[in-house]
């Protein structure tokens, strides 16, 4: 007993000792003090749990999941953090960080079990009702996304998803019932999650449903990587285009909403300071956000993607190009969590890389046996935290200012079943993670980007994909045989710095910083 009373007692003189020696690196008055969002991020398969329940449609991860050998672990999300029958506990969580903003997506199959073929569920629009009342209450913002990864099955049986451009006229039914069942009260929206992402994990690796590829990136059973990808992307910027065009039209001006898309935001350095390199890094980018960002912005793709993929990237017709040119963003979302290396694979072999291989690149973590940041729980995420600078201001000047929120960053903890939640709490890499992201996020603030919020990805533990429960990402720890919720030391941290009881002052002879609170 004096032995465990001791080891508590040293856990909080270090979470003591580390709330302090992060402040002297950021503190809240660094960011803009008014209507800047600081938040938490989840989605919804991730979190809800509630599988069929209040009538709620099968997504194409309902059965994807529960196919054997598809998820680390056998897991799938039919309980998850069961968020379903928790969000009033997990509300009064983020209402206790003292964040006034949560970003979580709609299930789609619970507001339209069966897409535009069958009813709006009305159990599915009380759920989110309730959650958006309830965020109200405690004075935090929805910031709300459509679509973040789950479709409903029947579209994928019916005519391919998005592979068909029918699936147009299904995203923006509903958006349409989103906007007009939750719009006035949901002033942010966003409407597709990491298409960028999403359109390569699933049509060019076959990783994520509907597992479509084909050699060199995968040997799918059907699929072909190097075309259908890109009529997947082409097929969701337009369906982004007519969501937009939706609420712009009926929606936006009565509701006084803004409505924007989130990209996966990685950054590159070059291998070597060459020149073959150099061009890598501009063409991964290309391949990257701008993908999907230069046709929503500047009215078609790339020219680096034009030029390597010639007849296999679609064209916008005319009236496509002026529907884009109409549906202009509000904001960009981006999400970043690391940095790597790029070596150019047109001059020199490389092994498939399976992110950014389609613009002939490879990333690598390390260079000359240093590894590019401190490895995190997930594999190829390193602590990079200048990148999130760097990031930023590439797309400021690319995309002439346009407002920006970041809408995940966020550190994971690797995980198995013979760990418990005292592994997880005292979680001080998490602490460095964010401390030196948000250090280098002010530092782009103060050269003039307009960020307009922070999310941190998770809230809680979650299910991480084909990762299941093996990465843990939240600022609570979910033990998801109870579903008890446990603070980890970064909740702490998150709350401390949101109150503004991180702020340091130097001392009067200029030497050390000294801590006090706010």
């Amino acid at each position: 007993m004096a032995s465990e009373a001791a080891a508590r007692l040293l856990l909080l003189l270090s979470a003591h000792q580390l709330f302090f020696s992060c402040a002297s690196a950021v503190d809240r008055s660094q960011f803009p003090s008014s209507n800047f969002l600081f938040g938490t991020s989840t989605s919804a398969y991730q979190i809800e749990g509630g599988y069929l329940e209040g009538n709620k449609g099968t997504s194409n991860w309902d059965v994807y999941t529960h196919k054997q050998g598809t998820i680390r672990g056998g897991s799938n999300g039919d309980t998850a953090a069961d968020h379903y029958h928790r969000y009033m506990e997990d509300i009064e969580l983020m209402h206790s960080l003292g964040v006034n903003s949560y970003r979580f997506s709609i299930a789609w199959t619970r507001i339209l079990p069966r897409g535009r073929f069958g009813d709006v569920n009305p159990d599915g629009v009380a759920f989110y009702n309730a959650i958006i009342d309830a965020l109200w209450q405690k004075g935090i913002q929805p910031f709300v996304t459509i679509f973040h990864y789950d479709i409903p099955h029947e579209l994928d049986e019916r005519y391919g998803g998005w592979l068909s451009p029918e699936i147009q006229k299904d995203f923006g039914y509903f958006a349409e019932v989103c906007f007009k069942m939750f719009g006035d009260r949901v002033k942010f929206w966003t409407t597709i999650n990491e298409p960028n992402l999403l359109t390569k994990f699933s049509y060019m690796d076959g990783w994520y449903p509907p597992c479509r590829c084909s050699k060199p990136f995968g040997n799918c059973a059907f699929g072909n990587s190097s075309i259908e990808p890109y009529i997947v992307a082409h097929n969701m910027i337009l369906s982004h285009a007519n969501a937009v065009s939706i609420y712009r039209n009926n929606y936006q001006g009565k509701q006084g909403g803004q409505i924007g898309i989130t990209v996966s935001a990685r950054w590159y350095e070059p291998f070597r300071n060459t020149t073959v390199d150099l061009l890598a890094v501009q063409r991964a980018i290309s391949f990257n956000a701008p993908w999907f960002l230069d046709p929503i912005i500047l009215g078609d793709y790339p020219p680096e993607m034009r030029q390597m993929l010639g007849a296999n990237l679609p064209n916008f017709t005319s009236k496509e190009k002026r529907k884009l040119q109409a549906t202009k963003l509000d904001f960009i979302g981006l999400n970043h969590y690391t940095t790597v290396y790029l070596k150019d694979c047109i001059f020199s072999p490389c092994a498939v890389d399976p992110i950014d291989g389609d613009a002939r690149v490879v990333s690598l973590a390390e260079r000359d046996g240093v590894l590019i940041g401190e490895p995190t729980g997930t594999p190829y995420f390193y602590d990079v935290p200048h990148g999130m600078e760097k990031v930023v201001m590439h797309y400021k000047q690319r995309y002439n200012n346009t407002p920006t929120y970041i809408t995940e960053n966020g550190y994971a903890q690797a995980s198995n079943h013979s760990m418990a939640a005292n592994d997880f709490i005292n979680d001080a890499g998490r602490i460095h993670y964010i401390r030196g992201y948000l250090t280098f996020l002010a530092s782009a603030i103060r050269k003039g980007a307009d960020i307009r919020g922070y999310f941190v990805w998770s809230l809680l533990d979650d299910f991480e994909w084909t990762s299941g429960y093996t990465q843990r990402y939240g600022l609570y720890h979910v033990d998801f045989k109870t579903q008890k919720r446990t603070p980890k030391l970064s909740a702490g941290w998150y709350r401390k710095f949101l109150k503004g009881s991180l702020l340091t002052r130097k001392s009067r002879n200029g030497s050390q910083p000294q801590h006090y609170t706010a």
